[in-house]
């Protein structure tokens, strides 16, 4: 019987209206079309302090630290929308990644919560890059810390163009998320039977 991908999904922005929550949930929609379990959360509701090694020494991980570490573990791919902050990845999602890739002695590696993982990556931005140079630095720091980013990318340029009255993404852009999302999901079945 084959493995069922599952994938934790979340947005490199904590704004509430942000646009790369948007797009996330049409990734996420297509990831779940194509068979994934998907667990979306929001990085709001683990707040972290910056890391720190000697605030780290002091009083040790952070609670919010270890649920998300937990919860990178239990998952096989990772699905991320993120904007980029001055052409480079948001502080919100360097710092989670920092903290979910600590070790713990004796009994937790460095990148054990991380490592192995399949991610794909989207982008939505109100500038004409759609963010996109924002995926470049984290799609390289993936690849020092042994996450296989897939190919297939997504970026929303005029991100607010892009979404109705309503609140959601607009078309072309819903398809081509959802697109992103099944590839994510259809490679993990792959790499799961």
């Amino acid at each position: 019987m084959a493995t069922t991908p599952k994938i934790l999904a979340f947005a490199g922005s904590a704004r509430k209206k942000s646009f790369n929550k948007i797009l996330l949930a049409a990734a996420v929609d297509g990831a779940r079309e194509a068979g994934a379990e998907v667990t979306l959360i929001d990085l709001r509701d683990y707040p972290l302090p910056i890391m720190d090694e000697d605030l780290e020494a002091e009083v040790g991980v952070p609670e919010n630290a270890r649920k998300l570490k937990d919860l990178f573990g239990a998952h096989h791919g990772l699905l991320i929308a993120t904007p980029e902050y001055n052409s480079s990845i948001t502080p919100l999602l360097k710092n989670t990644i920092d903290w979910v890739s600590r070790p713990e002695p004796p009994d937790v590696p460095m990148l054990k919560s991380i490592w192995g993982k399949t991610a794909a990556l989207l982008s939505a931005s109100p500038s004409v890059t759609g963010g996109m140079r924002g995926l470049v630095p984290l799609r390289m720091m993936f690849g020092n810390i042994g996450v296989t980013v897939l190919p297939d990318t997504y970026s929303v340029a005029s991100a607010g163009d892009a979404v109705d009255d309503h609140g959601a993404l607009k078309e072309p852009h819903a398809a081509s998320a959802k697109a992103v999302g099944a590839a994510l999901a259809n490679t993990l079945k792959k790499l799961l039977a």
